[in-house]
């Protein structure tokens, strides 16, 4: 037993450096929370925030392009007005063309097929 123990001993005592420097890349590398992997997922976070950003951006572009065009032109209150809550003139019909029962459609026939697969 004494022989096993100054020899696992031994083996440390030589490679002591070797142990440590392995030790130190795993905590570093790995188990730290400032480790490499938590550097990569923040990464990650950072560039799908970024691509929000974007998107928020380009949004905001198209409501200030349309928010100068509503104070600069009256017609432009008119086509808005048209476009996005149906108001007619009083001389006009206005025929509200939908797809909502297409897709529904096509949803249900995905889901059965889906069904049908599982089944066999």
């Amino acid at each position: 037993m004494s022989s096993k123990l100054s020899t696992v001993i031994g083996v440390i005592a030589h490679y002591k450096y070797l142990i440590t420097i392995v030790i130190g890349v795993v905590l570093v590398g790995f188990v730290d929370e400032n480790s490499f992997l938590q550097r990569f997922k923040y990464e990650m976070h950072i560039s799908q925030l970024r691509e929000q950003i974007k998107k928020y951006e380009a949004q905001n572009e198209k409501a200030t392009g349309e928010l100068r065009a509503l104070r600069h032109d009256p017609q432009a209150i008119e086509r808005i007005a048209r476009e996005r809550y149906f108001m007619q003139a009083d001389d006009e019909d206005v025929f509200v063309l939908s797809t909502d029962k297409q897709q529904e459609v096509q949803d249900k026939n995905v889901e059965d097929i889906a069904s049908d697969e599982t089944a066999q």
